[in-house]
């Protein structure tokens, strides 16, 4: 089958970054400290004044070396070299470059076409990388480092690691499919964000008559019966808005993009992991 022929049936001709062996290794680490990180108030009860202030920092110093470590492990492992990983730097600028255009009070944000797109074309390791690296350089960017960063760090490394993960197989609607996947992940990003903050946003103190707080000692279950209610209430207009904004863009822009980036993976001829 020519090349033609496979961009018209919408598959990129090369093939995506595999990751390896080692670079498993990594993601799975660091993937199980960020669930902890985002997890833990809801099994232990936190003490009066514990916030992700003090959190955050602690989190922070854990993802900078793990990241460092995929991506080494990346190049170890044959997966990443010095062409993957300038593409790397350019799709982290154009995310980060785009960050400033969304937010505000429609909670639409354009950088997750470049984090859906980009770890879907160039595979999970690679979007994962990408997802932290936009996530950083853009909060430096706008002023919106803080102790959220890290959270946001991983919520978008999963978006990025999660786009690589579906696989290039010969449909006709593959712009659909990652425009459904744009708008899921959309709204689980604002899912596990709101999970960072929730515990701290009533106080430690909080009593059972409040169905949107975070209950120190009771269930887990209890628990996250409220935090349902509080994402409901609170936050499901403002992530809808971002997954309908991102799906949309994926459908308007993504033919182009995914040409642009199939071109630039079959230029580079970027190595596949080695298993």
């Amino acid at each position: 089958m020519t090349v033609p022929t496979l961009l018209t049936k919408g598959i990129p001709s090369h093939t995506a970054i595999a990751v390896g062996p080692r670079s498993r290794i990594v993601l799975t680490i660091v993937s199980i400290i960020g669930l902890v990180a985002f997890c833990w108030p809801l099994l232990i009860t936190p003490t009066a004044g514990v916030d992700h202030s003090a959190d955050a920092p602690w989190v922070f110093a854990l993802i900078i070396p793990f990241l460092i470590a995929l991506i080494a492990a990346e190049i170890s492992d044959g997966g990443l070299d010095a062409k993957a990983i300038a593409m790397l730097g350019v799709l982290a600028a154009v995310g980060t470059a785009l960050r400033p255009l969304g937010g505000g009070i429609t909670g639409f944000q354009p950088l997750f076409v470049v984090l859906v797109l980009g770890g879907y074309a160039f595979g999970a390791g690679f979007g994962f990388v990408l997802g932290a690296v936009t996530m950083l350089t853009s909060a430096f960017l706008t002023g919106g480092a803080g102790p959220w960063l890290p959270f946001q760090m991983f919520a978008a490394a999963w978006v990025g690691m999660g786009a690589g993960l579906i696989p290039h197989v010969a449909i006709k609607g593959r712009l659909w499919l990652l425009a459904a996947y744009g708008f899921i992940a959309s709204l689980l990003f604002g899912l596990i964000m709101n999970l960072s903050f929730w515990p701290w946003t009533f106080g430690v103190t909080a009593t059972a008559n409040n169905s949107l707080a975070y209950i120190p000692g009771a269930s887990t279950l209890e628990n996250l019966q409220h935090f349902a209610i509080f994402h409901l209430t609170t936050s499901l207009g403002w992530d809808l808005t971002r997954g309908i904004g991102t799906a949309v863009l994926v459908l308007v822009a993504g033919k182009p993009i995914l040409a642009a980036l199939d071109r630039a993976g079959r230029r580079a001829h970027f190595p596949s992991a080695k298993n």
